[in-house]
């Protein structure tokens, strides 16, 4: 009986003490807010075709769908072209401020609701990545992922020195933002404007409201104890939405794989041909034909990326096998992009890979990053920060940031 209560002992100390995979969070948090931005800054000129007034799916016919479905869309408020071009803006500042980690859990639900209310206003818009994008946008604001490598750490670590000096520390910025944002919400409830399901209403209610509970008893609370009970509950959170991001990507490598088994195209290795020679998916004629010429090849990579895609998620059970196959996969994304014009859909599945990347390359990663910004500052002249210690990074829990 010890036995096996000790071990799950340990796995429950496990799950609420710590918030798991630090840095895979903020890599998934790098890469999806990176993705969207790129992805918006691309289609900046051709915005009002895509999701504004003048696209062929019109402003009408969205508002029937997103009836119909339940689906959130803020863009749904009004059909004013000026309501469309600030929320495009405020997509793009909320995109940015998730990238650099500003005020991470703030950003993050501001990053869904863009993410959400552009894509559900045109649901033809897309190459399947924004699939991958519009169900990361949604994990995210469960997790922790400002932990590290975020303009929020920063700001933690420097509080803790501050602290550490007898100096007190108030956060200027975080209760006047929270108001902000609470005024806004409730209008918007009050207005019925957040028409559609109970999902995003009750979400973004249940946060703004945790977010306040959070900062009081930060605030106010003269024991330990309230504090620790949440910073458990948000731990316990963060593990599991990045359980659920492990099993999204699995499902889709899966059942991927294993449609692809079921297509006569695909069993008998020529899949992978046709693709390449559609000029929707030809950005690179010549380098198609050189990469088809060989019938061998061709057949190969078919039947390689059926087995990688099937293979994937059993190979978890194994960490030599699960990181050579990764690595396979992430190229495989990266040739896609390049090959069938495919970036943003490459970049939003690299970003959900990013879940299985272990923690000694992100570290390695990190230090390489480190070291050349330290060389560009070096070459402009700047004055280097002081160096801060790793426990301070991955402990930024601090006000509203992650």
């Amino acid at each position: 009986m010890n036995r096996l209560v000790l071990p799950v002992s340990r796995g429950i100390a496990r799950v609420t003490e710590s918030a798991l995979g630090p840095y895979q969070s903020a890599v998934i948090r790098i890469g999806s807010a990176g993705t969207w931005l790129l992805f918006l800054l691309r289609e900046f000129p051709h915005r009002e075709q895509l999701y504004g007034p003048d696209g062929p799916w019109s402003w009408a016919m969205a508002r029937r769908l997103t009836s119909d479905n339940g689906a959130f869309s803020a863009l749904m408020w009004t059909d004013g072209r000026a309501w469309f071009q600030t929320f495009y803006v405020l997509a793009l500042v909320a995109s940015a401020l998730l990238l650099l980690g500003w005020r991470t859990r703030t950003a993050s639900v501001l990053f869904m609701v863009g993410v959400l209310s552009l894509q559900n206003r045109s649901v033809f818009v897309g190459d399947g990545g924004d699939n991958v994008l519009h169900l990361m946008s949604i994990y995210l604001v469960f997790t922790r992922c400002g932990q590290v490598w975020s303009l929020d750490a920063r700001r933690a670590g420097r509080a803790a020195a501050a602290r550490a000096r007898g100096e007190r520390v108030t956060d200027r910025v975080g209760p006047p933002l929270w108001g902000v944002l609470g005024l806004a919400l409730a209008w918007v409830t009050l207005t019925g404007s957040l028409h559609g399901g109970l999902f995003v209403p009750v979400l973004l209610w249940t946060f703004w409201l945790a977010q306040g509970l959070w900062w009081a008893v930060g605030r106010r609370s003269r024991s330990a104890e309230p504090r620790i009970l949440l910073d458990v509950g948000a731990n316990i959170v963060h593990n599991g939405a990045l359980f659920v991001i492990m099993a999204e990507a699995c499902l889709i490598y899966a059942t991927a794989g294993w449609y692809k088994i079921q297509g006569s195209r695909w069993q008998d290795g020529t899949a992978v041909y046709y693709p390449l020679h559609l000029d929707y998916f030809s950005p690179w004629p010549a380098l198609a034909d050189l990469l088809t010429a060989n019938g061998t090849l061709v057949m190969l990579v078919t039947y390689g990326t059926v087995v990688a895609q099937v293979a994937f998620p059993f190979t978890l059970f194994n960490r030599r096998v699960k990181n050579v196959l990764l690595a396979v996969m992430m190229t495989e994304h990266a040739v896609i992009a390049v090959v069938l014009g495919l970036p943003f859909f490459s970049l939003a599945m690299i970003a959900a890979d990013s879940v299985f990347l272990p923690t000694s390359f992100l570290l390695r990663l990190g230090g390489w990053a480190t070291r050349a910004r330290e060389r560009l500052m070096r070459r402009g002249g700047r004055d280097l920060p002081p160096p801060r210690s790793s426990q301070d990074s991955e402990t930024a829990h601090v006000g509203f940031g992650a």
